[in-house]
């Protein structure tokens, strides 16, 4: 079981949506530290200022972890303002909702750095802390598109199958090591945190609400479970997937339950409130 109460908790992505939720659960756990990373200044110095009127005091940085640069820097100061990070949610992330042939070199790039080399980076930073100290917890944040092919979110389909390889990988190496570290890896399908605006959700496989996905992912975190998979859907797509044969479970998923044409109107977050380059990408905070 994972204790919170005086733990030292760092959340990439924290300025807002799920990111800023999972910091206001855990400073009401109890938590001693809560620093929160994010590329948004504004949003950083708007999440600090709402802590400040609950009566709890968070650190801010302002991280673009695309850059291996920022991450290294901030992480450096992170450790000496604070020592190890006991608690390490690596929750940034971005989208860019269309085909394949449509996509730019830099939407791959960009998706890949922040979806799959950032978590990376970001972990490899603390996890050896962790590991030193015998004890810590990893939760990242991949996908329910981590489990299954889907149009229009090709690459990012690919960042989330890389995360949750990558993700599950380092928990069996933190097993085999007998570290008493541990790594959770959460894949929920869409969230209405605006990332995914303009989706409509398959059949039976609501929408989720960031509170109900946080509550999950906290029950996760206090009792070290390895995988949280919302909703129950998304459980059952592995042995789907498995069973079925790939046309079969083509047209379950495209016919039936309408899953690839989910993205067909997706909108994402508006423009202005995208990542700071300004690209049309959608920004998971």
């Amino acid at each position: 079981m994972t204790k919170i109460a005086n733990r030292s908790v760092l959340i990439t992505g924290g300025a807002a949506g799920i990111g800023k939720l999972l910091a206001e659960r855990c400073l009401k756990a109890g938590a001693y530290k809560v620093i929160l990373w994010d590329i948004n200044e504004i949003n950083l110095l708007e999440a600090k200022k709402d802590f400040a009127r609950q009566g709890y005091d968070v650190d801010t940085y302002v991280v673009d972890v695309a850059s291996l640069e920022d991450i290294t820097t901030a992480a450096k100061a992170v450790k000496e303002a604070h020592g190890p990070v006991d608690i390490l949610f690596n929750n940034a992330g971005i989208v860019v909702g269309k085909t394949f042939a449509e996509h730019s070199h830099r939407d791959i790039s960009k998706t890949i750095d922040i979806n799959v080399s950032g978590v990376m980076h970001v972990a490899l930073c603390f996890l050896p802390d962790m590991v030193d100290q015998q004890e810590g917890h990893l939760i990242n944040i991949a996908s329910a598109a981590g489990l299954m092919p889907n149009p229009n979110m090709s690459v990012y389909a690919a960042s989330k199958w890389a995360v949750v390889g990558w993700s599950e990988s380092v928990r069996l190496e933190m097993e085999e090591q007998n570290t008493n570290v541990n790594i959770t890896t959460v894949m929920p399908s869409y969230i209405n945190t605006g990332m995914f605006d303009g989706v409509k959700s398959p059949l039976l496989t609501p929408t989720l609400t960031p509170e109900f996905i946080v509550d999950k992912i906290m029950e996760a975190v206090k009792d070290n479970d390895i995988l949280v998979q919302e909703p129950f859907m998304v459980k059952a797509l592995p042995a789907m997937r498995g069973i079925l044969p790939t046309r079969v479970f083509d047209f379950v998923a495209g016919r039936v339950f309408k899953v690839y044409k989910a993205m067909d109107n997706f909108v994402g977050r508006p423009k202005d409130e995208a990542v700071p380059d300004k690209e049309k990408l959608s920004a998971k905070k």
